[in-house]
């Protein structure tokens, strides 16, 4: 049978239960606003019976019931060594001992939160670096280096595009992004400046480049010198005279990032490489093999070419061969040219430098040599970055190697793409170049002798060779070249 509606009046405080309540039977319609109190109920009412039974602060849900703090930072214990931050989280840092690196969480949420405190007041002497872990901090897919004692920062996920901002910045009179980070060859460091070298074939691997942070000098600009290998010294059996190797290709940007070194005088003209975020392979030349007189060579081996980005430096160019009753040979061309054999015919020439040609100018020309009726006329010495090799200077003496270039790049003076020295059967050998190491020629009126080898790494010429009559003799080999890179990282 139908029931009567029972009244308020006749239902006592806490007589009706949940466990009287049939899920789905009350309505809001049937509950009229204020009518329902906290004396009317008995017990909790659960999650389950309400429509909404969490709220979400700073992106995540808690529960009813459940605890959280909004708004707040849970400081860590003290950091002595790199971290990985979670959101939500602050972190005293101790640089006391060297400098820390801090990495942003990998995940991002609007509205994280971290928070960064000097804990020793030693950030002005060891940095502190962010690392953005894949997001843009300010916008700019760069790390961040705070390098101010004292400083505190506080750090907001926004979204993709601007990533991680500083919401809150105190104490902070220089908080600049990292500069250049890139790793390849051997490193070295100069003040606030990172010198690689490269003695063979590797990478330059580039990982970030400067943010607008920084003078924009620094930001993607790196200083360079490329040295390609030297070629080696001529041959001719029977010897006589032969010319030297030229030097490897010399090419050098103006200092202009890579801070207060003195660089080559002929480089003024030439600017620094500008660099984006990748690898970027290395070829650094080798020098051009000895030649051994017997069977007869008549020029020496070219040195081949170093490579970084789109800088190369071509090979020294091979000594010429000279002889008595024996086509003379030429100096081949090359980054610096090969000195020309001596013997007797007139209008032999030394190899032409600077091909194929760049400017500033990679190299010179090779000396002219000599002739007498004899044979035994002197031989022209191998062309130099920055000197074209000798010429015979009279009947008894030989060119000496054209000069290279010396160049601070590395932090020390240093002299590189000299020429070789041509050989001659008596009186007076070519020098090897006064400065770039290139090897002298050989000089042994009764037998075989000895040509000097180019130094290593120098791209320097090799000296030419003499062979007494038939008896074999050795040309002096080229010198490997080398690939230098400055930036600035501090």
């Amino acid at each position: 049978m139908a029931l009567t509606k029972v009244t308020r009046s006749g239902i006592t405080d806490n007589s009706v239960n949940a466990a009287k309540i049939e899920d789905g039977t009350i309505v809001d319609a049937d509950i009229t606003p204020g009518t329902i109190t906290n004396a009317k109920l008995a017990g909790s009412i659960a999650n389950a019976k309400l429509a909404n039974s969490s709220i979400t602060i700073n992106g995540a849900a808690t529960a009813l019931g459940g605890s959280v703090s909004a708004g707040s930072i849970a400081w860590q214990s003290v950091i002595t060594s790199n971290t990985t931050m979670v959101a939500g989280r602050g972190y005293f840092v101790n640089t006391t001992s060297g400098a820390i690196s801090m990495t942003l969480p990998s995940g991002g949420t609007a509205g994280d939160t971290i928070a960064i405190k000097d804990y020793a007041g030693t950030f002005a002497t060891n940095n502190l670096t962010i690392l953005r872990n894949s997001h843009n901090i300010q916008g700019a897919a760069n790390d961040s280096l705070i390098t101010t004692a004292r400083a505190s920062v506080i750090l907001v996920y926004i979204d993709a595009t601007k990533g991680w901002l500083y919401t809150n910045e105190s104490n902070v009179g220089a908080m600049f992004p990292a500069f250049i980070t890139a790793t390849g060859g051997t490193v070295t460091t100069s003040g606030d400046f990172k010198i690689h070298s490269f003695t063979g074939d590797s990478n330059f691997v580039v990982s970030q480049l400067g943010n607008t942070g920084i003078p924009a000098t620094y930001r993607d600009k790196v200083d360079y010198l490329v040295v390609a290998g030297g070629a080696s010294g001529g041959a001719r059996n029977p010897g006589n005279s032969n010319g030297g190797g030229g030097g490897g290709g010399f090419r050098e940007s103006c200092g202009s990032v890579g801070g207060c070194y003195t660089a080559s005088p002929i480089k003024k003209a030439c600017g620094a490489i500008t660099i984006t975020a990748q690898t970027y392979p290395i070829t650094v030349g080798g020098g051009g093999a000895a030649v051994n007189q017997s069977p007869s060579h008549a020029q020496g081996n070219d040195g081949s070419n170093s490579v970084f980005s789109t800088i190369t430096s071509a090979g020294g160019g091979g000594g010429g061969g000279g002889g008595n009753n024996v086509p003379i040979t030429n100096g081949r061309p090359g980054g610096s040219g090969g000195g020309a054999g001596g013997g007797i015919p007139s209008g032999i020439t030394g190899g032409t430098g600077n091909t194929p040609p760049v400017s500033p100018a990679q190299g010179t020309n090779g000396g002219v040599g000599g002739n007498t009726p004899n044979g035994n006329g002197p031989a022209g010495g191998g062309g130099g970055a920055t000197e074209v090799g000798q010429a015979a200077v009279n009947c008894s003496t030989s060119g000496r190697g054209g000069a290279g270039a010396t160049t601070s790049i590395s932090a020390s003076p240093l002299g590189y793409g000299g020429g070789g020295g041509g050989s001659k059967t008596s009186g007076t050998v070519g020098a090897g170049s006064p400065c770039g190491s290139g090897g002298a020629g050989a000089i042994n009126p009764t037998g075989p002798g000895p040509a000097f080898n180019a130094a290593a790494n120098r791209g320097g010429g090799g000296g030419g060779g003499y062979a007494g009559g038939c008896t074999a003799g050795t040309t002096g080999a080229g010198g490997k070249g080398i690939v230098i890179i400055r930036y600035k990282f501090q």
